[in-house]
């Protein structure tokens, strides 16, 4: 069984700082809980591009199976939901770029 690697982005390394505790324990299970498997949340129009929910909130990320990595984006409130979805859909060239860069730098 491979193991995927998870990265975080600048991005949602910035909202963590806002965030509730109980929420960033959750994110580090569910880090844990993607590297064996990174299909586990719900798929968002593609396969690759995937949600995870916790109460109110939403950890939206990406997978990379050619890189055999994980790429947690940002996190969003229900009520924000579609926008951000939206945005990360317009952002993938720059999202591939970015976990090229550190997944080379591992």
């Amino acid at each position: 069984m491979k193991k995927y690697r998870v990265y975080r982005s600048k991005l949602l390394n910035e909202k963590l700082q806002n965030m509730p505790k109980d929420f960033i324990e959750w994110l580090s299970k569910i880090e844990d809980q993607l590297v064996l498997n990174p299909y586990v949340g719900k798929p968002l129009g593609f396969e690759w591009f995937r949600e995870k929910k916790y109460g109110k909130y939403r950890l939206y990320y990406l997978i990379y199976e050619d890189l055999i990595a994980v790429y947690l984006v940002t996190t969003s409130e229900k009520k924000d939901q579609q926008k951000v979805i939206n945005t990360i859909k317009l952002f993938l060239d720059e999202y591939r770029e970015e976990i090229d860069s550190i997944s080379e730098g591992r």
